[in-house]
């Protein structure tokens, strides 16, 4: 079982749910390591969009708002800090905001820009993990270290009972080395 074989197979498994779409850059064209990972998601499901970060996150709550389950893909976690704004401030609150009457559900998948290689420099490598935990109070963050970790917590951010969103933090690293 290799981290990146996991990867594949629990993004596999995800694409046959009916209400699953794929949202970000470089989805459904090649371009950054979480790419390589998509290669058995049906087309169909993969929504390439350009880089507009806080977009991307507004158009994943309200896709979740509406019954699907977006797993929406920040190539690196140097990127996800662009869609603060909408991780924070919306997804993140909204059902303390409706008083539990939404609760949209969405896979945030980012990971820790690899070294190796060739290191991506400080724009693509940082690890925001610990500061972005202390601001989220209902996103879950989960930190993908070993490969067998990968599938569990994929199948339970899709069928958490509690409908919880989930940010599922990846380390570029590992996909050639685990």
């Amino acid at each position: 079982m290799k981290y990146t074989e996991e990867l594949i197979r629990a993004m596999y498994w995800l694409s046959r749910k009916k209400n699953t779409l794929f949202l970000g850059q470089a989805t459904l064209y090649s371009g950054h390591s979480i790419s390589g990972t998509l290669k058995s998601v049906y087309k169909d499901k993969l929504i390439e969009l350009p880089v507009m970060e806080e977009t991307q996150m507004g158009i994943s709550t309200g896709l979740a708002l509406e019954g699907y389950v977006p797993i929406t893909i920040y190539p690196r976690f140097n990127f996800l800090i662009l869609a603060m704004n909408q991780l924070v401030n919306h997804l993140d609150k909204m059902r303390e905001m409706s008083k539990k009457k939404m609760s949209p559900r969405v896979i945030i998948r980012t990971a820790v820009g690899a070294r190796k290689p060739l290191d991506g420099g400080p724009q693509h490598t940082q690890d925001f993990t610990e500061g972005i935990s202390k601001m989220l109070t209902d996103v879950e963050v989960v930190v993908l270290n070993e490969p067998e970790e990968i599938f569990p917590t994929f199948k339970n951010a899709y069928e958490r009972e509690d409908s919880k969103s989930t940010l599922v933090i990846e380390w570029g690293d590992y996909y050639s080395e685990k």
